[in-house]
């Protein structure tokens, strides 16, 4: 007679095979009354997706001030980050919470998506302390500042990101295209977010 296997077994293999060596562990911020405004048509679904491909977010919060709605804070958790309602500056709360993740020995890569340049003084203590910086960031009055402090600058359009490299003469460079969507859907989500 043939043993019969644990469905633990076949679990405890399949999530082996799931430690990925050399993915970056991520802390992404977001400056929430910065970002996530109508005309900037920002989708923290594919911020979420792009740096999934490149690491494991293990810290995810969205700064909002009391003004937030309660279905921008649901909208928020659904993305699978935390909402921080900041009764005070947001920015100020940011910067805190970045200076924490920049003494975390667990995080190897601040992530943060903002337009405001308050944040170059955070993205240099960063690198200082040897991680890696991301900033996602919009135009109109994305701070050429942050662009120059951070390893990588990903610029959010719509439909679209693309990379930013000093050495390219448009400051711009294709980094990726996104699947077309659903026009309403994005209305959708840009309601939810």
């Amino acid at each position: 007679m043939k043993p019969v296997k644990s469905g633990l077994d076949s679990i405890s293999r399949y999530l082996r095979t799931k430690k990925e060596v050399g993915r970056r562990k991520i802390g992404l911020l977001v400056d929430g009354p910065n970002i996530l405004r109508k005309e900037f048509d920002v989708n923290l679904e594919e911020i979420r997706d792009v740096l999934k491909d490149y690491g494991n977010i293990k810290i995810g919060r969205v700064f909002l001030n009391q003004y937030a709605s309660d279905k921008l804070v649901e909208a928020i958790e659904n993305h699978g980050l935390e909402p921080i309602i900041c009764s005070s500056d947001v920015d100020v709360r940011l910067a805190v919470e970045g200076m924490e993740l920049v003494y975390n020995p667990n995080i190897d890569t601040l992530a943060i998506v903002t337009r405001d340049a308050d944040f170059k003084p955070l993205l240099n203590k960063a690198n200082e302390h040897g991680k890696e910086t991301i900033i996602f960031g919009v135009e109109p009055g994305f701070s050429t500042a942050l662009k120059n402090s951070a390893d990588y600058v990903i610029l959010m359009g719509k439909n679209r990101m693309s990379g930013y490299d000093d050495e390219v003469k448009e400051g711009k460079l294709e980094a990726s295209e996104f699947e077309e969507y659903n026009e309403d859907e994005y209305e959708e989500s840009v309601e939810k977010t």
